[in-house]
């Protein structure tokens, strides 16, 4: 090894990521027979529909489907594509021209961020909100500028606060409704109000939507908002809504310029997504609506009760009308930091929930549980939780 090479600098400006340092101590203690449930990431757990695994299957059999693929996306994908959003959000989309499929969101948070924002130039981050946001934007050299979230007002923006920002060095605002971690509940008011703030402040708002199907029975869509194709993006991701986290498949929607933008960025980067992947993707966004009944909502409600009941035996304060596939809760006063209940529930209880602190500074006194994980696991973490000794009430 050569110990006078030294890594970038830019890797001083962040940490590796959270949860890929945590989950190799959670490794650690079940190689030790611990046996920790884990109610920290948010990967879906159930099988993506039947129809889309067989398209998958049959289509990698064929001789003609392993090659590169273009990076725009198969034309059946993207139809598919502007098909559901027309369907559920009632938002037209032209399938040649607005719609970009991503290989996961994350990516998406790398491109939209590489096209539009030049080194020293900032960006608005919800605090708290998802960690990506301020480590991709610090990566690539943007000055995140923190706007915040609060629980009494659902975890909308405070646009009084935004109104009184220097916005003229800002290119780009994120946002995400459904709100991770909170559950905050998309409101089309809040929508108008974002686009109207782009519109006058000259700025892109990018609305992350991965959640809308999650315990919502009505999904919205920022670009439903008239003419916030013209100053917005939104992605959307079939990892949570149709079950296939690892397949990373995802899209962006916007005004055609701007995936021109986009576009010069990801084809220099990547040589597009395996054709049988993208081919059972649109045919899972025929998913029946008794299908996502069943497994964005019926199952998620069965699994929220539990969490719920863990809440409660942590004595932690929660809203009833969070949405998405979390459950966020305040804990009690008595704690110092939010660590000392996770490490006592994790180290007593061998149950891995997640402190809020991650998220952001107004994070800093919340836990997050995860509802991706089967009833039986849910109602063990229950029992260990019930029978901790020494938790606080107040």
């Amino acid at each position: 090894m050569n110990t006078e090479v030294k890594p970038a600098e830019r890797l001083n400006l962040v940490q590796e990521y959270y949860f890929s340092r945590k989950l190799r101590e959670v490794a650690e203690m079940n190689a030790a027979g611990k046996n920790v449930i884990s109610l920290g990431v948010g990967s879906p757990d159930n099988m993506p529909s039947k129809e889309a695994i067989q398209t998958l299957c049959d289509n990698a059999w064929k001789d003609d489907a392993h090659g590169y693929m273009p990076t725009v996306g198969i034309p059946q994908l993207r139809e598919a594509m502007a098909k559901w959003y027309k369907r559920w959000y009632d938002v037209d989309l032209d399938p040649k021209s607005e719609i970009q499929p991503l290989i996961g969101s994350k990516e998406g948070i790398l491109h939209v961020t590489l096209a539009f924002v030049n080194p020293g130039e900032q960006v608005l981050v919800p605090n708290p909100g998802y960690p990506t946001y301020t480590s991709l934007s610090k990566l690539l050299g943007a000055e995140v500028v923190y706007y915040d979230l609060k629980e009494d007002d659902d975890w909308q923006p405070d646009f009084e606060q935004l109104e009184k920002m220097d916005t003229s060095k800002v290119k780009l605002l994120w946002c995400n409704y459904p709100h991770m971690p909170s559950g905050g509940p998309a409101r089309m008011e809040t929508y108008t109000k974002l686009v109207d703030f782009a519109r006058r402040k000259n700025l892109i708002i990018v609305n992350d939507n991965p959640y809308s199907f999650i315990l919502n029975k009505k999904p919205l869509s920022l670009l439903s908002v008239p003419g916030a194709k013209d100053c917005c993006i939104e992605f959307n991701s079939m990892s949570k809504s149709h079950n296939m986290p690892g397949w990373r498949t995802a899209m962006l929607s916007t005004n055609a310029q701007f995936i021109k933008y986009i576009l010069k960025v990801k084809s220099n980067i990547d040589s597009g997504t395996f054709k049988p992947m993208q081919l059972a993707a649109a045919e899972a966004f025929n998913n029946t609506d008794e299908w996502h009944e069943e497994y964005n909502y019926n199952v998620y409600r069965r699994r929220r009760n539990y969490a719920e009941s863990i809440m409660d035996a942590l004595h932690c304060k929660y809203s009833k009308n969070q949405v998405g596939m979390f459950l966020w809760g305040k804990i009690p006063a008595g704690y110092a930091d939010v660590e000392e209940l996770t490490e006592k529930v994790l180290h007593e209880a061998n149950v891995f929930i997640t402190p809020g602190f991650i998220f952001g500074t107004n994070g800093a006194r919340y836990v997050r549980i995860s509802l991706c994980a089967k009833e039986d696991k849910l109602a063990e973490a229950l029992n260990r939780v019930k029978n901790l000794q020494g938790l606080k009430e107040v």
